[in-house]
């Protein structure tokens, strides 16, 4: 059956799959926060299926986005990883990687849980939005640049709003399926 869907989520079946079971999905598991987090960092300057394309890849490269191991990863590693043709093989995106897994640990240890720190920026609870077309839609809010600015403050890097507002979509932060969108309804009570 041929589903409405947000128009980016149209030709590939992994843009699609992706659309119809994540995008937008409340999530509080923290592993999956950081998770996205590293890889919405990695997405700067790229296309989303990029990165999803590398996704599994991603996954056992960062021992399966486990901070701890991550947060003491050394030159040596780094150097490994500009190798692996597996993901994107940016010095600089690895090395915000490391950084951003041990802000991310000071951060748990703060707020007694990323999920706790992360979800302050709306209350809690996803925003409901009602977009007609993708053009509606923000690369940025007002609440993104309030979580950009407070990971900044702690130390992450590539974590600029636009970033953070991806990341805010990608974890159900908000609902920015547009109203025609067989996942908006779905999701609008969540």
């Amino acid at each position: 059956m041929n589903k409405p869907r947000c128009a980016w989520a149209g030709g590939d079946a992994l843009y699609r799959a992706y659309h119809d079971r994540e995008w937008g999905v409340p999530l509080h598991d923290d592993r999956g926060l950081f998770e996205f987090l590293i890889l919405e960092g990695a997405q700067a300057g790229l296309s989303w299926i990029t990165i999803l394309r590398k996704r599994e890849n991603y996954r056992a490269a960062f021992d399966g986005f486990d901070a701890a191991r991550i947060a003491r990863y050394g030159a040596d590693k780094i150097e490994s990883l500009l190798q692996d043709e597996g993901i994107v093989r940016n010095r600089l995106k690895l090395e915000a990687a490391v950084v951003n897994a041990q802000k991310f640990l000071e951060v748990q240890e703060a707020a007694g849980s990323f999920d706790a720190f992360i979800w302050q920026f709306v209350d809690g609870k996803p925003r409901q939005n009602a977009w007609c077309s993708p053009a509606d839609v923000p690369a940025s809010t007002p609440q993104s640049d309030a979580m950009s600015r407070e990971l900044k403050r702690y130390g992450f890097k590539f974590v600029g709003t636009t970033i953070c507002y991806a990341l805010m979509q990608a974890t159900g932060m908000v609902n920015d399926h547009t109203v025609d969108c067989f996942r908006y309804k779905e999701l609008k009570n969540n």
